[in-house]
């Protein structure tokens, strides 16, 4: 496990377009997932310890952010055939486990995770309705256990203000999380 850190949020950066299969066997676009007032792209694997640590507050959060006008989405870039624990099928059963409310896409190719730019699990992104990136910070200060009491939701936090406002907090903590096991 190499771990790694995100870099800083380059804000108003463009959503990258893609079309991927989801666990249910369609083919998702970009403008399928996103909300009236913004989209959540988060990159996860399924046998990540700080994707485990966190999931449940990740569909938390995507559940709740929903009812602010935000989309969200998961995508899995990882080699499958080095990591077969993060196979196509293991992602339906680590979906269905975790009863995610969002389409858990698979990007065989890894090229929309290049072109995000992303470099761990998790690594969320998050836009405003314009489709322009605001956030590129972590969920909360748990990372792969659970945060201490009283920590602020930061990813919440944010993308409640980016539904609200179109822009996110300047000031962000990077996620930390796996590197992306790229071919």
């Amino acid at each position: 496990m190499a771990l790694k850190e995100t870099p800083v949020c380059d804000f108003g950066t463009p959503a990258v377009e893609f079309t991927l299969r989801g666990v249910d066997e369609r083919m998702i676009t970009l403008k399928d997932c996103a909300g009236p007032r913004g989209l959540l792209v988060t990159f996860i694997c399924n046998h990540c310890p700080y994707v485990k640590g966190a999931i449940k507050r990740i569909v938390r959060d995507c559940r709740e952010l929903a009812e602010h006008g935000i989309g969200c989405v998961a995508i899995m870039p990882n080699d499958v055939g080095a990591y077969p624990e993060d196979s196509f099928e293991n992602m339906q059963r680590f979906a269905r486990e975790h009863d995610f409310c969002f389409p858990y896409l698979i990007d065989e190719t890894q090229a929309v995770a290049r072109g995000y730019g992303a470099v761990c699990t998790p690594d969320f992104f998050g836009y405003n309705a314009a489709l322009e990136l605001q956030y590129r910070g972590r969920i909360d200060a748990g990372g792969r256990s659970e945060p201490p009491p009283g920590a602020a939701r930061e990813l919440f936090e944010a993308m409640r203000a980016v539904a609200e406002t179109g822009q996110g907090p300047r000031e962000q903590t990077p996620s930390i999380g796996c590197s992306i096991k790229w071919r």
